[in-house]
């Protein structure tokens, strides 16, 4: 009987040995890799978001706040201006001749009152004139008398034709149109007098009021013709000072009415020229009618008396001069006063209520340099927040700065 054959040598396969190809394990890795990742984005998708708390808790913002002031207050709008002559006139002769005679006050700077001679004329031409005329004067007087002679020798003659003449042959036998020539000849003669006398009167130049010499441009011996220059004069009563306010503040500016009431008071200074706690007094005149062609201001006027400051130690005001106003405005009541810099932008304020931030748009009546003047959205009395905040929203917490460093919210 013949025994089962066996081989141990190389020829035996992998199979026969119960082990695995190499395909096999490349599929198993492949598949061990995949399973890996799978989980990690399993774990990644499901991982928890994290939480910031400490970053969104909220804290209690230190701040520091003013109570708002109600009642009637009178805003006063700050304006500037420039320095005008309320009265002025450019001197000019009105008749012509030789200057012989200029009086002293009349140099740029210095003062003439009213009535003072400033030039005269050479009024040796105009004498002669008027002795001319006042002799042919004379002459249409004495024709008078003669015709008023004729004119009673022609009222015999006619008696003696009474009820012959009549109308029109009455009057030429009267001599009535000759009456009527020379007396006509008379009023010419007496009007030509009373004009060379105004000529000769002409030759001295006087002031028309009391004035400030601003300039002059004549000397003794020069010649001028009328209507030349001769000096620029502008009175010294008082000065306009014409300021530049916007137009929505004239309602709130008082001006006289009826000659009743003089009108809202203005300080005026010259901060160039004058010290800090120096200024002049005006009042409010009138409203110039006409906008200001850049600016679209309105234009008002304000009168200062005694710009020369001629009755009082004060500082003078320079015509053309340039000048900062405050003008003191009507009362406003009931309204809230508050600083100008508390209000925010697009016209809220910030109101502390309850401990949280409150918002609030006001009405704004009207505002001054200093101040907002607000009708409505605050009350008097109300703590208004004056520190800047880094969050800005209705209902942040707030805390009173000094009131603790607790970190909650104050009331």
């Amino acid at each position: 009987m013949t025994a089962p054959e066996h081989s141990d040598g190389p020829g035996e396969t992998e199979e026969a040995r119960g082990g695995l190809g190499l395909p096999a394990t490349l599929t198993l890795i492949a598949a061990l890799v995949a399973v890996t990742a799978g989980a990690v984005v399993l774990i990644f998708r499901t991982e928890p978001t994290p939480e910031r708390g400490g970053a969104t808790k909220q804290t209690a913002m230190l701040v520091e706040v003013t109570r708002a002031e109600g009642g009637t207050f009178r805003p006063r709008f700050r304006a500037t201006g420039t320095v005008r002559p309320a009265r002025e006139v450019i001197l000019r002769p009105r008749v012509e001749g030789r200057v012989v005679e200029r009086a002293p006050s009349l140099d740029p700077g210095a003062t003439v009152t009213a009535g003072e001679t400033l030039v005269r004329l050479d009024p040796a031409d105009y004498e002669n004139t008027l002795a001319e005329r006042e002799s042919a004067l004379r002459q249409a007087r004495a024709e008078l008398a003669l015709e008023r002679g004729r004119q009673t020798v022609a009222e015999a003659e006619v008696d003696l034709f009474e009820g012959t003449l009549g109308g029109d042959s009455r009057a030429l036998a009267l001599r009535e149109p000759q009456l009527r020539a020379a007396r006509a000849r008379v009023a010419a003669a007496e009007a030509a007098v009373a004009q060379a006398r105004l000529e000769l009167e002409r030759t001295t130049v006087t002031a028309p009021f009391d004035a400030h010499v601003l300039s002059r441009d004549v000397a003794v011996g020069s010649r001028v013709a009328a209507g030349d220059r001769l000096a620029r004069l502008v009175g010294v009563a008082r000065y306009w000072v014409v300021a530049t306010v916007p137009v929505e503040r004239l309602r709130w500016l008082r001006f006289p009415q009826d000659g009743e009431r003089p009108g809202a008071r203005a300080r005026i200074r010259d901060r160039s020229a004058w010290p800090a706690d120096v200024h002049r007094t005006g009042r409010l005149e009138r409203v110039i009618g006409r906008l200001e062609d850049d600016t679209r201001l309105a234009r008002v006027l304000i009168t200062v008396p005694d710009p020369l400051a001629r009755k009082a130690d004060k500082p003078r005001l320079l015509v053309n001069g340039y000048v900062h106003v405050r003008i003191r405005g009507r009362p406003l009541a009931d309204v809230v006063r508050l600083d100008r810099d508390l209000l925010r932008q697009e016209e809220t304020v910030w109101v502390m209520a309850d401990g949280e931030l409150a918002i609030r748009e006001v009405t704004i009546a009207t505002r001054d340099a200093e101040h907002v003047y607000i009708r409505d959205g605050l009350d008097a009395g109300e703590r208004v927040v004056t520190s800047d905040l880094a969050t800005i929203r209705d209902g942040a917490p707030l805390r009173l700065r000094g009131a603790g460093d607790d970190g909650e919210a104050g009331s």
